[in-house]
């Protein structure tokens, strides 16, 4: 063989094989606007609804004259950036009076906090809280005042808060007020400066949101239409009384169609407590989802009024780089698919400080060869019949001619 057919055949089979795994997923989007090495991707809500539960078939190649490139990238989430620092400190003194329970805490300098964290043991209380600071204990500043902490543990519900959060506060003398009767089991206090960089989130358009009462219980029914990346859920309590409810948050994993109707199938996604202290959002761990379900517990105490709720999810970014001129395409909807091995995920890369999102074409289906049917080789069934005509016609021939030879 030629070296030159040779290396036509290979290179057949390596273009070949690359439109076969482009084609191995189910649909494709069109991507525009590239004009440098490195684009932002924003993944569209609709892609959502066709890629794998962890999202390892997404994929981007781009189509030339004679070859499919795969562009490798970086899969950014939007999540909220936390860090935090304890402030070291010493107690100065704790004293009571007919307030209550005064303890004063000075740091070696001056240090911004924002977080006060009481760790009490006991079981059962509601205290009122008033924090200060000061410069020199000569004159006090209020930083928080009837603020409120407790602890409620019974057979129906075990929830405790007791974490003082104010905006950021810069004194060498803080000193926290307890308004009890009885001394708090008071056994570690921690201070803290917590800084957080927000989460960047997309709101969910709900389709329909219902409330029906069961059995001593709120069932919340959320449907959004369409499966997204659920992070974040937010309430809307009504009610002005205070409340310290345990819920259960499911969402949909599949349905079965019974002779009864539809059987819905929902899995556990997290367990929370909806409480008056606190803003109602709860993080959800990220999870693919339309419907959502969040079972309110009230035991032997009224239903709430849950007047509507918030979905949100982060922003999932593929940071790409393209290397070749091509027809670029997002790609994705493969069962089977497996995570992407790229170097840029495993190396420091230096990207370019400003880098441009890509705009979208419409979503397309990624046509499938078709496989090619072989046609019977006679399709009349007549064909069939005349042949075992004349195939039973010289078996009888030959048979009656060895009868004679044998007479």
């Amino acid at each position: 063989m030629k070296p030159n057919s040779f290396l036509t055949i290979i290179a057949f089979l390596t273009i070949s094989f690359c439109f076969a795994q482009m084609n191995s997923y189910s649909k494709k989007v069109a991507l525009k606007g590239i004009n440098s090495q490195w684009h932002d991707i924003e993944i569209p809500n609709d892609v959502f609804a066709d890629v794998n539960t962890n999202m390892s078939d997404i994929r981007i190649y781009g189509v030339t004259a004679t070859d499919t490139i795969e562009a490798p990238y970086l899969h950014k989430v939007s999540k909220a950036e936390n860090s935090k620092s304890d402030i070291s400190f010493i107690l100065l003194n704790s004293v009571n009076n007919s307030k209550g329970y005064f303890y004063t805490y000075k740091l070696p300098q001056k240090e911004t906090i924002n977080e006060i964290l009481l760790n009490i043991e006991d079981l059962n209380f509601n205290w009122e809280i008033t924090l200060e600071g000061s410069q020199h204990q000569k004159q006090w500043f209020t930083i928080l005042e009837d603020y409120r902490i407790l602890a409620i543990n019974n057979d129906q519900t075990n929830y405790s808060f007791t974490s003082l959060k104010f905006p950021d506060a810069n004194y060498r003398y803080y000193r926290v007020l307890i308004k009890s009767t009885k001394k708090p089991t008071l056994t570690e206090v921690n201070i803290r400066k917590k800084a957080k960089k927000a989460a960047d989130y997309r709101d969910y358009k709900i389709q329909s949101f219902t409330v029906s009462q069961k059995d001593k219980k709120t069932i919340i029914d959320i449907d959004l239409n369409k499966r997204v990346p659920l992070n974040l859920l937010e309430f809307y309590v009504d009610d002005k009384i205070d409340y310290y409810r345990s819920i259960s948050i499911q969402y949909l994993a599949d349905s079965v169609k019974t002779k009864n109707g539809f059987y819905y199938n929902y899995r556990p996604l997290a367990t929370k407590t909806l409480s008056s202290m606190e803003d109602n959002s709860f993080q959800l761990p990220g999870t693919l989802a339309n419907k959502v379900r969040v079972i309110v517990f009230n035991n032997d105490n009224q239903p709430l009024k849950i007047s509507r709720a918030k979905l949100k999810g982060y922003v999932h970014t593929l940071t790409t780089r393209f290397t070749e001129p091509a027809t670029y395409y997002l790609v994705y909807g493969r069962p089977n698919g497996t995570f992407p091995n790229y170097d840029i995920s495993k190396t420091t890369v230096s990207l370019p400080v400003n880098i441009t999102k890509l705009d979208f074409g419409s979503e397309a289906e990624i046509p499938k060869p078709k496989n090619k049917t072989t046609n019977p080789l006679f399709e009349n069934k007549w064909w069939l019949w005349v042949i075992i005509g004349v195939v039973i016609a010289l078996l009888g021939y030959f048979t009656i001619g060895m009868m004679k030879k044998e007479l």
